[in-house]
């Protein structure tokens, strides 16, 4: 089976790779001419665990193919997916400028039936504009080929992207025609053998479910974070109530971890566009703007409390990050609270230390140096007046603590986390300042 796959960032890449892994014959098109050719070369443009090596194996086997022309593959696919860029326009809406001109691409160059599936995260209702382009290419052309359109969502966790693909516990597909079925069922047919989890629907449903499953997982981090806060006003502590609740089989426990708020490339973006859904069809999501404030509150709420600490008077003090990156296991610092953080430091007049295990040459492209880049988690620390933990990588989980207490300035602890004990860290030493405690 050939297929194309049109966007060569996160979900392109991990898609059509993972795709190739299975025997599937995949060529990824990208118009960024520089991206193509370091790809062809061996070079991964975005870190993500065990994507490497699969680019290369399946390169090499000859099952992965790049290039910057999608028109000299159609004639040759059964399948292309959409899988370019949506970002945020400034009112919170999706831009599908990319999406559409992939469409029309297609409408002015395909010689016979495709199926045309959008792997874009996409507002309901881009489907049909998706069609419609395509059928105004085909009239200019004066043709009347076949074409079907489908969505299919990607429900991948960065940092565990592989696994999430080669093992999904489910994949949302929808289709409006039984050809375009069976030709999913047949792409997907190899990651399910043991257990066939495709849900079929209607593709305005598909859409819809996406941005639904983010949503709701944004709510449920602003839920506990807002939780937190309170905890931390009436004394209790909030990694009780965590368990209390999330041992309610009702309930569970993913997704119920305070802390200094979620970032990255669906989470914000997402919640924004359903926001905006809504308004252009006359309706108010309450929940989610009340989601979207306390997020965006919450990734400031370290920089409160080192504030607190010192009284205001911040001018002159080191201050140290450990991890840059949105989440571990990954470099993509899109949204990411550290962001917020530094800039609140920065307009305060400290002076910054930061490191990350794979987010430093990410965060140069973002903020340039702006902040001392430090060689390994100890380097970062020396003489400084705090030290705040942002991502939790697993290098940060045991520390030397001796050698940190030596090396900083002043002795004290923001862990924006929660993976340190409040007592062993007091032990050492240090004052200590978590979430909701």
């Amino acid at each position: 089976m050939k297929i194309a796959i049109v966007g060569t960032g996160y979900v392109g890449l991990v898609t059509g790779t993972c795709f190739a892994e299975i025997g599937v014959n995949v060529t990824c098109v990208d118009t960024n001419v520089e991206k193509i050719e370091s790809l062809k070369n061996g070079i991964i443009p975005i870190y993500e665990n065990g994507l490497e090596e699969l680019v290369l194996r399946n390169s090499k086997a000859g099952r992965l193919n790049f290039t910057t022309s999608l028109e000299s593959v159609l004639d040759d696919v059964e399948v292309v997916f959409s899988a370019v860029g949506t970002p945020p326009d400034e009112d919170g809406s999706a831009d599908l400028k990319y999406v559409l001109e992939v469409a029309r691409t297609i409408g002015r160059n395909m010689k016979k039936y495709v199926l045309v599936v959008t792997k874009s995260t996409v507002p309901v209702g881009t489907a049909c504009k998706v069609k419609d382009a395509i059928k105004e290419e085909l009239n200019k052309r004066g043709e009347d080929i076949e074409f079907d359109v489908a969505s299919n969502p990607e429900f991948l966790k960065e940092g565990n992207a592989i696994s999430d693909f080669m093992s999904p516990d489910r994949v949302v597909v929808g289709v409006e025609s039984e050809r375009a079925e069976k030709l999913m069922s047949k792409l997907y047919k190899p990651f399910l053998l043991n257990n066939f989890r495709v849900i079929f629907m209607d593709i305005p449903s598909a859409e819809m479910t996406k941005y639904a499953a983010n949503s709701m997982l944004a709510t449920r981090i602003s839920f506990m974070n807002d939780i937190a806060n309170l905890c931390e006003l009436v004394g209790a502590d909030v990694n009780m109530v965590r368990n209390g609740i999330g041992s309610d089989t009702r309930i569970g426990r993913k997704f119920l971890y305070p802390g200094i708020g979620y970032g990255g490339s669906c989470f914000p973006k997402d919640v924004k566009a359903l926001v905006k859904t809504a308004e252009q069809n006359g309706y108010s999501m309450r929940v989610l703007k009340a989601v979207e404030e306390v997020n965006d509150l919450q990734k400031s709420i370290l920089f409160r409390k080192l504030e607190k600490h010192f009284q205001g008077n911040l001018k002159g003090k080191t201050i140290t990050l450990w991890g840059l990156a949105f989440k571990p296991e990954t470099d993509d610092m899109r949204e990411a609270p550290s962001l917020v953080i530094i800039d609140l430091l920065l307009k305060a007049g400290c002076n910054i230390r930061v490191y990350d295990p794979v987010a430093m040459k990410e965060s140069q492209g973002k903020i340039g140096d702006a902040v001392y880049y430090a060689n390994d988690m100890y380097d970062a620390v020396l003489d400084a007046d705090a030290l705040m933990l942002i991502t939790e990588w697993k290098e940060f989980r045991l520390p030397s603590w001796a050698v940190i207490k030596k090396a900083m300035n002043k002795h004290v602890i923001f862990d924006g986390r929660n993976i340190y004990e409040k007592k062993e860290i007091e032990e050492q030493g240090f004052d200590y300042y978590c979430i909701g405690k």
